[in-house]
């Protein structure tokens, strides 16, 4: 085999899937944390170095050659082995110092977690404590997260996870739009009422339609799918709303209305990838963040 091949630089690599997978030098460069045109560069060492051309430049990016996609495959492979053995490594540390990254929703994120995680720091100085707060799902493979908390019971392969609880969800109103619009007395009052949904997730229009309330996108005259912003907008007096019961109940500008409505609740389980499950401080963490969302869950 050429010499050329057996010894090809696991960062071009990396280059050549970030390209690949991104469309641009530009994304591409924002995804793995170089300069654009070291990405460049890289992809052209990566050609050079095994006679062949990786992409077809277009105007508006990169598409894959033949060959190029041909290669898809094993450069994914090399990745998943290079993920495998940054896991088991970081699994056998026995230190308690060092950084733990965390996701979860941005809700839970902006409301819940950050006492919890004060909290941690206080009694655990020697533990960095990183945040990812989004809605997608993080990839514990490749170390994007550390710990996950999901709405779901996550189905990848290779993790441990733990149901904490739920979450249970209510209708709320802003005091100030109650005071105006009337609070709702009884369930078929809801739609009388201004209403905050989502914007392209439908989330909130099927759970109705499961229970026998008809509703469409028309229906909520306020839409929004950041959660923050969302619960937001509820505070501020857009309309009736659906809210975290322990965010909502101590929130002294909302009320709560219609707690007959059959919301189903959020279930929230803990995730890490097995292979560091029982590193000191992933377990600490872990122990930590499940005692503190304790008081929250149903």
């Amino acid at each position: 085999m050429d010499r050329q091949l057996t010894s090809l630089d696991w960062s071009l690599i990396q280059a050549f899937l970030a390209v690949a997978e991104s469309g641009s030098l530009s994304a591409a460069a924002r995804a793995i944390g170089v300069s654009q045109p070291t990405i460049g560069r890289q992809i052209r060492l990566m050609e050079d170095a095994l006679g062949v051309q990786l992409f077809l430049r277009q105007p508006r990016g990169f598409a894959l050659s033949e060959t190029g996609a041909a290669l898809m495959g094993p450069a994914r492979a090399m990745r998943d082995a290079a993920g495998a053995m940054a896991l088991t490594a970081a699994g056998h540390s026995q230190g308690i110092s060092g950084v733990v990254r965390v996701t979860a929703s941005v809700a839970v994120s902006h409301y819940l977690l950050p006492p919890i995680l004060a909290e941690i720091r206080n009694r655990h100085p020697e533990i960095e404590l990183e945040l990812v707060s989004s809605d997608t799902s993080e990839n514990l493979l490749f170390r994007e997260a550390d710990i996950a908390l999901r709405m779901y019971r996550p189905k990848q392969l290779n993790v441990v996870t733990q149901h904490l609880g739920d979450i249970p969800l209510g209708v709320y109103g802003a005091k100030t739009y109650l005071e105006k619009a009337g609070v709702p007395k009884g369930i078929p009052d809801l739609f009388d009422h201004a209403l905050v949904g989502y914007d392209r997730s439908e989330l909130i229009i099927c759970g109705m339609r499961e229970r026998g309330l008809e509703a469409d996108r028309h229906a909520f005259t306020t839409r929004c799918d950041n959660h923050a912003v969302y619960w937001e907008m509820v505070r501020a007096g857009c309309g009736l709303g659906f809210g975290q019961v322990p965010i909502g109940d101590y929130d002294p500008l909302v009320e709560r209305v219609l707690p007959e409505l059959p919301v189903p609740p959020l279930p929230i389980w803990l995730t890490a990838h097995e292979a560091m499950r029982q590193t000191p401080r992933l377990r600490r963490v872990w122990d930590m963040l499940a005692e503190g969302l304790k008081p929250h869950l149903a």
